[in-house]
């Protein structure tokens, strides 16, 4: 039975590429018949493993995408994915259910609430089957953005994860440091996402700082973490002007 699996075709490819290699100097017709075969089994593995790779993806379930209205400067505005309307009259600071997305490639634009004449900020998505996002409007006046973020739910047994999101528009770089404590979370600039790190649940206070200093720029409200679920900490807001600077959690 001719092999089926890629590691099938991987191992053929070895042998023959050890064959291939002893007869190179002694006996080139059979190097060459050997190199061949090498060369044949090595095509066929790696398009065997592209397509059990595609097959693989295609049987995860959708992507979920929500949108994220952070933009502190900007009304409600409208959201089409593809030219069809999926949120109206949406508010700064907030923050929509997941919506199911085949994976594939998505126009995203936003238009001011009532208003599909320009659109405020516009963006192509790529979103992959079995995979999580938050795609923020974000910036001020004219220069308005969609920033994609790929969330994970995936958190170790009675653990908790813990990230945070840097979206203020005029914030500086910062430092994210439990009060009166160590920094966790040092140099996050604007648009930046740390990565999950995993805390055991507990009760927390969290700071924003000047970056090495103990300097308080803002100072979190008390986060209770729970076990078994992942937090992101959007910093949303303007450090020199209205609206101010705060902080938003949500879970995937």
């Amino acid at each position: 039975m001719s092999p089926t699996k890629p590691d099938d075709y991987f191992n053929k490819a070895g042998k023959y590429h050890l064959l291939a290699d002893y007869y190179k100097y002694n006996n080139p017709t059979l190097h060459l018949h050997y190199y061949n075969k090498y060369v044949n089994y090595l095509q066929r593995a790696i398009v065997d493993e592209q397509n059990n790779r595609a097959s693989a993806q295609t049987n995860l379930p959708p992507a979920q995408v929500r949108v994220m209205h952070a933009a502190p400067e900007t009304d409600k505005v409208d959201v089409y994915v593809n030219s069809t309307r999926v949120l109206q009259d949406f508010p700064y600071k907030s923050v929509s259910n997941y919506l199911s997305l085949p994976q594939g490639k998505y126009q995203v634009d936003v238009y001011p609430a009532g208003n599909q004449v320009s659109t405020i900020a516009s963006r192509k998505i790529e979103v992959k089957n079995g995979k999580m996002y938050t795609i923020a409007a974000i910036g001020t006046g004219k220069n308005i953005k969609l920033q994609a973020y790929e969330d994970q739910s995936a958190v170790p047994f009675g653990e908790a994860t813990l990230r945070v999101i840097h979206l203020s528009p005029d914030a500086p770089s910062v430092d994210i440091g439990v009060k009166n404590g160590d920094v966790a979370f040092p140099e996050l600039s604007y648009r930046k996402a740390t990565n999950y790190l995993g805390v055991t649940p507990m009760n927390l206070e969290l700071e924003v700082r000047k970056p090495g200093t103990k300097d308080v720029i803002f100072s979190l409200p008390s986060i209770q973490l729970q076990p078994n679920t992942a937090y992101t900490i959007y910093l949303v807001g303007l450090v020199e002007k209205e609206p101010s600077l705060e902080a938003l959690m949500l879970t995937p």
